[in-house]
């Protein structure tokens, strides 16, 4: 009997948390469990600290994203980098625009910014309006719900990407950033929403919920209390998870030609304008498309890896 207790003791998972267990608590366990993600926020936190300090770092490089150098490119040439590489250099740390000769390290910063701010401001949007209307709907039921429910089916019927295209194409003299971070949230919320609603439909009959509801809380104590702490993970989860795809679908809309407009850099239009130059300048196209990859990436790693964490039924079949 000795002999066959020691291996079940031992197969048990090291380094496993006490039951009661906070998310962060298994968040920081993941953290050191899993090589993948670390380096995934770390990347992340990198993006964000130079999106973040992206004046700087252009000022640091010693060109602005609009500075035109003549001298970096080859007239003679149809306006090709001078030197190895798209021009790069010492002056010209990541190479040079074709034609214009606009430094590159400048705009992909300036572009990590345009990027970033869209896409979190953008999520920001998605994630309040549908944890509320979720919470709303999922705990008062009845009309409320059926309102809310329908607006929620409406809105999803919507093509959203050809209706932020139209609207995008048909407004001119407004600032693009904004627009295009309120047409984005305006089409992102219902997913939010139907994932809150389910979570609160299961919540709302829970006997601590019960118990306020019993002892005369008000119906606003109770959401703020005791229903949206218990959303909140799968909402934190989510919202990782929906980073990358704004940022995504702020590259194709500026790929397009209906984001943010020049001289305002964005990764999706600088890769737009490298098509033409692929053949005779590949670094051009690949760097900025490999910083899109990377921040899409790095972003669906961690939240994946959340949603592991913060909802595990949500994250495994």
């Amino acid at each position: 009997m000795t002999a066959t207790a020691a291996p079940q003791t031992a197969s048990a998972p090291a380094g496993d948390l006490p039951p009661g267990s906070s998310p962060w608590q298994l968040a920081r366990r993941e953290l050191r469990r899993r090589p993948a993600v670390r380096v995934s926020l770390c990347v992340v936190l990198l993006f964000v600290l130079m999106a973040a300090t992206a004046p700087w770092l252009s000022a640091l490089g010693g060109w602005s994203p609009e500075e035109f150098d003549k001298s970096a490119v080859d007239p003679y040439l149809g306006g090709l980098p001078l030197g190895p590489f798209g021009g790069v250099s010492p002056e010209h740390w990541l190479g040079v625009e074709p034609v214009t000769g606009r430094d590159l390290f400048a705009r992909v910063v300036t572009g990590a910014q345009v990027s970033l701010l869209i896409a979190f401001s953008a999520t920001a949007i998605v994630v309040v309006t549908g944890t509320a209307a979720g919470i709303a709907a999922g705990y008062f039921g009845g009309r409320t719900d059926t309102v809310l429910s329908r607006l929620m089916d409406l809105t999803m019927s919507f093509p959203s990407l050809i209706f932020m295209i139209a609207m995008l194409s048909v407004a001119k003299d407004v600032n693009r950033i904004v627009l295009m971070t309120a047409v984005i949230g305006i089409f992102g919320w219902p997913g939010v929403a139907r994932v809150v609603r389910g979570q609160t439909l299961s919540l709302k009959h829970r006997e601590y919920v019960d118990a306020a509801r019993v002892s005369g809380s008000s119906s606003w104590r109770i959401l703020t209390r005791d229903v949206l702490p218990g959303v909140s993970g799968p909402v934190i989860a989510y919202t990782t998870l929906l980073i990358p795809g704004m940022i995504s679908t702020e590259a194709a809309l500026s790929y397009l030609g209906v984001g943010v407009r020049p001289p305002t850099p964005s990764w999706g239009q600088m890769i737009a304008e490298s098509v033409a130059f692929y053949e005779t300048d590949p670094m051009y196209f690949i760097i900025p498309s490999t910083f899109l990859f990377l921040a899409v990436l790095a972003f669906t790693l961690l939240g994946d890896a959340l949603r592991d964490i913060l909802d595990p039924r949500g994250g495994r079949s």
